[in-house]
């Protein structure tokens, strides 16, 4: 079966809405998402381009939209071993920005590798289901593909048109029939590609075609339900920008 992140994010997102319609049946459900939403985020003092917490611009997503440099490298370092992507801007502008800011707000730390099979490995459900509910329709408009997608180029997952967010994979093979679905790789893996290899792959395809986690319990319940129910997925212990240009100052309160 052909594994295309698309498919799971539509599955993942239908999910999510529903399970968060389901919490308060019959009692004005959206009001007291977007109210609890606004809660969360508080008042938008800090401006783009200001200096910023992790935990600032991890619980206010509209404020973290800083242009990223034209070429810069992020070290991960995971459970598997460490490996270095390469970001270009000049491959996908808002991919590369989204990424960036992502990085800033620490929202991969402790972040588990959720869906790995032959062709691909994914991330992207933060541990902490409410930045979940920040994040995951925090959508960026589309790049034209600039670069194929082949194996150990990085690229955002999405569902659609305008659709990306926090979802994304690493080909772990040529994948050139992405190309023709608007998949934009924004960056490549130039330091430690033998670490994908060591991805755990048991669980396989995504629920329901496969063994591995629901996307919308991801989603939903975050690390507690991925930890607790699926122990060997490998996890994104954190990352950080090389090359002199450093993510935001550590925060001992940012949300895990």
């Amino acid at each position: 079966m052909t594994c295309n992140p698309q498919e799971v994010i539509v599955r993942g997102r239908t999910l999510l809405v529903a399970a968060l319609a389901a919490c308060v049946l019959g009692a004005g459900c959206e009001r007291v998402q977007e109210a609890a939403r606004a809660k969360a985020e508080g008042p938008a003092r800090v401006q783009p381009g200001d200096t910023a917490s992790p935990r600032t611009l991890l619980l206010n997503p509209r404020i973290a939209v800083d242009t990223a440099p034209p070429l810069y490298r992020a070290r991960f370092a995971t459970t598997a071993g460490d490996f270095v992507v390469e970001v270009h801007r000049d491959w996908s502008p808002r991919g590369a920005d989204r990424f960036w800011n992502l990085v800033r707000a620490r929202y991969y730390d402790s972040v588990y590798i959720h869906r790995v099979t032959p062709g691909i490995a994914q991330f992207g459900f933060h541990s902490d289901p409410r930045v979940n509910n920040l994040w995951l329709q925090r959508y960026i408009g589309d790049d034209p593909v600039a670069q194929s997608n082949t194996r150990g180029r990085v690229t955002f997952a999405h569902a659609g048109l305008n659709t990306r967010s926090t979802q994304i994979f690493i080909n772990r093979l040529d994948n050139p029939q992405y190309d023709q679905e608007g998949f934009a790789p924004f960056g490549e893996i130039v330091e430690g590609l033998q670490t994908v290899g060591n991805f755990y792959g048991g669980y396989g395809e995504v629920a329901p075609d496969g063994k591995g986690p629901s996307n919308g319990q991801a989603a939903f319940r975050g690390n507690e339900y991925l930890s607790a129910e699926f122990p060997q997925l490998t996890q994104i212990l954190g990352i950080t920008i090389e090359d002199g240009a450093a993510p935001a100052a550590a925060d001992s309160a940012a949300t895990r």
